[in-house]
């Protein structure tokens, strides 16, 4: 039992790493996307080539490099801060492609129609376009958040107190090693299990919405 509350301790601190670092890659992901689809070449062609990085670099090389590379010499970073930012980053990179694909599910009638209508292109993506592909994009960016929970694990080899790295330090000094990542894993199984159902009905009820 004290095993168990110890690694139900560390649970707020891998919520805190998994939706704070979805929340900065959602809001990171928007300027990528926007030059992802600007008309200037060089916008797109940068835009693809950081993407292609933040999503092709395995997480924890990206974190290690963050924090003992660029941390130890330009930014004093804290195991936490740099956690969730380099996590944010890599959230960023796929999630400008969830996005991206959103955008891509709406019909060009729609900007037709609000350029008919005298609409400019902020004004359009806003209160036209944006919507739309934001419901096509919830399935994939609630996917996508599963997807973090579970790498938030990597975060412990950088010091971060979350489950893992309860887990580990409870297996180095108990005399069964293999109980703490049961616990583990039954408490990840816990934290997810309710995101993927949640990921299954909203896919099932905007794929009826469209079908409608």
């Amino acid at each position: 039992m004290d095993l168990f509350l110890k690694i139900l301790a560390a649970v707020p601190v891998t919520l805190l790493v998994t939706f704070g670092s979805f929340a900065i890659g959602a809001v990171l992901a928007l300027p990528l996307v926007a030059a992802r689809r600007s008309r200037f070449a060089v916008l797109r062609v940068l835009s693809k080539a950081v993407i292609d990085i933040l999503r092709g670099v395995p997480p924890v090389v990206f974190i290690f490099i963050l924090f003992f590379g660029v941390g130890s010499d330009l930014i004093r970073w804290e195991p936490l801060p740099a956690a969730m930012f380099g996590l944010g980053l890599i959230s960023a990179g796929h999630l400008s492609e969830i996005y991206r694909g959103g955008l891509m599910a709406v019909q060009r009638g729609q900007y037709e129609a609000s350029s008919a209508l005298g609409l400019t292109g902020p004004i359009t993506i806003a209160h036209v376009v944006g919507p739309q592909a934001f419901r096509v994009a919830i399935p994939g960016m609630v996917t996508w958040l599963i997807s973090l929970l579970k790498d938030s694990s990597i975060v412990s080899t950088i010091g971060v107190v979350e489950i893992m790295f309860v887990a580990n330090q409870s297996a180095r000094s108990s005399a069964d090693g293999l109980l703490p990542f049961v616990i583990a894993a039954v408490v990840y199984i816990v934290l997810g299990t309710p995101l993927a159902a949640l990921s299954r009905w909203l896919e099932k009820k905007l794929s009826f919405g469209r079908r409608a």
